[in-house]
């Protein structure tokens, strides 16, 4: 989800908090709730700081450890440590618990995106992505901004909340059946043998897809009332080429598929040798008309074979924004 999102969402577990006695009599507190909640609905994405060492760093870590069953203890743990040091509480277990419940929370609605967590970490490194809600969801963000201006208003914060998070709970539940539904319908309609992923949208009727057989990769779009179109077929050879097998020794690349397997993976002929381009086809966009994938693993390679340079990120607009990223004239460098 994004952090939009979570920061109102912790405002609301500080809401739903006045639901304790505890909390709701004690001033202090509930502030000190606030403050846990807010941070522990935040903390899992600290892990964005990884950034700062880089693309293939931060594709590596994003969601990883920072999200898993080891790291909402410590989180929570931090985050209590350091508000019991500035604000001491008598009551600290109701502060824990209601700090935990955020931390706890944000890693559980993350895995409902296409993007997903390792939330099973140590026990199991694979993604967790349901791919039920798009990355930000109007509605849920509406009803938390309508719900805490109500709270300014004066209403009771704890029964409101109440309402607004049974509610919410049920719209899961719906874009789950949903979603299980529009499934079905894309598995009948094209009528392929092979691994389905089916994608939200920023709107709740268009969905993307992604089909994988024996021999392709299809990629498509689905709106709601009406047949899934297929926009690309990329084929599935049953020997992978050399110069792609000489990418993943590239630490961008490993970091790439690392995190997904939706991948494709294609060879360019180039003035200075070789371009090797890894595309995760869950994310196809389209700029002034034309499509291309925003995630992509990008290696130049030159006429020996010998890595020059190499890219992994997001593209946002179009693929022309590789050229400022990428210098074939480079030296051979180990990323």
């Amino acid at each position: 989800m994004d952090t939009a999102t979570h920061f109102a969402i912790g405002f609301g577990l500080a809401a739903l908090a006045h639901l304790d006695p505890v909390v709701a009599n004690d001033p202090g507190l509930a502030e000190a709730v606030m403050i846990g909640t807010v941070i522990g609905q935040q903390a899992p994405d600290f892990d964005g700081f990884t950034r700062l060492l880089g693309n293939a760093t931060y594709i590596r870590n994003h969601r990883g450890a920072s999200h898993s069953i080891p790291a909402i203890f410590i989180w929570t743990l931090s985050i209590c440590g350091l508000i019991q040091y500035f604000i001491p509480q008598v009551h600290w277990g109701h502060l824990l618990g209601w700090t935990f419940f955020a931390v706890f929370l944000h890693v559980f609605v993350d895995i409902f995106n296409a993007y997903g967590t390792q939330a099973l970490r140590p026990f199991n490194r694979k993604w967790v992505a349901l791919c039920t809600m798009f990355i930000f969801d109007p509605l849920i963000f509406a009803l938390h901004i309508i719900g805490l201006l109500l709270w300014a208003a004066g209403a009771e914060p704890g029964k409101l909340f109440l309402v607004i998070y049974l509610f919410i709970a049920l719209y899961y539940v719906k874009r789950y059946r949903v979603h299980a539904r529009e499934l079905a319908y894309l598995q009948s309609s094209l009528g392929l043998k092979g691994e389905y992923t089916l994608i939200p949208t920023y709107s709740w009727s268009n969905w993307t897809f992604v089909v994988k057989t024996t021999q392709q990769w299809y990629v498509g779009e689905m709106h709601q009332g009406s047949e899934p179109l297929v926009l690309d077929i990329f084929p599935i050879p049953k020997e992978e080429p050399e110069l792609i097998t000489i990418t993943r020794q590239d630490k961008k690349v490993q970091a790439f598929l690392s995190f997904t397997h939706h991948v494709h993976a294609e060879v360019i002929q180039r003035s200075f040798g070789y371009e090797v381009k890894w595309k995760d086809l869950r994310y196809r966009a389209k700029h002034m008309g034309k499509s291309h994938y925003m995630l992509v693993a990008v290696v130049y390679l030159d006429q020996n074979k010998q890595i020059r340079d190499s890219f992994v990120g997001w593209i946002h607009h179009s693929e022309d924004q590789l050229t400022k990223k990428l210098n074939p004239q480079k030296e051979i460098q180990v990323n």
